[in-house]
């Protein structure tokens, strides 16, 4: 952690997402960064990072993917809520606020809702069989190619 002046505010962050776990994967979990993953991205086919907490040299950033997909879920937020925001998914602290920390929360878990449902957020057998349909399809549909290297056909 860069700054031990931060580390009940990383705390209080990293709680409110760890109450939430759900289905989602804890990427990391050490001091300075708490991350969650989950689903699977639809062209890379690797997990995605839904929401962190990371310490900063000056605060400590609270990221959360859904409210950059739905900025709906913004709506209601209070004036002092969005005054911590920078950019479109990320809030910062330098202090513990209890009242923005829950109202953070109820946020966290309205967002948390919105992603069950994405096409993105499959079951892993569902994800690998998905995964697997592709290869196959991808493998099938190649044309065969000529020269040197891999996939060279036979003349």
């Amino acid at each position: 952690m860069t700054d031990a002046k931060y580390s009940e505010v990383f705390a209080g962050l990293r709680a409110i997402l760890s109450r939430h776990v759900g289905s989602l994967t804890i990427a990391e979990d050490r001091p300075g960064r708490y991350c969650l993953t989950g689903g699977c991205h639809p062209t890379h086919r690797t997990p995605l990072p839904i929401a962190w907490v990371q310490v900063g040299k000056a605060y400590v950033s609270f990221h959360h993917m859904g409210v950059y997909v739905r900025p709906d879920l913004l709506q209601g937020a209070s004036q002092a809520l969005r005054a911590r925001m920078q950019g479109k998914s990320c809030f910062n602290f330098t202090t513990v606020d209890p009242v923005l920390f829950a109202e953070l929360e109820t946020l966290t878990v309205r967002a948390f809702a919105a992603f069950r449902n994405a096409p993105f957020m499959k079951g892993e057998t569902d994800r690998k069989r998905a995964g697997t349909n592709a290869q196959r399809q991808s493998k099938g549909s190649r044309p065969p190619t000529r020269g040197r290297g891999r996939g060279r056909v036979a003349r």
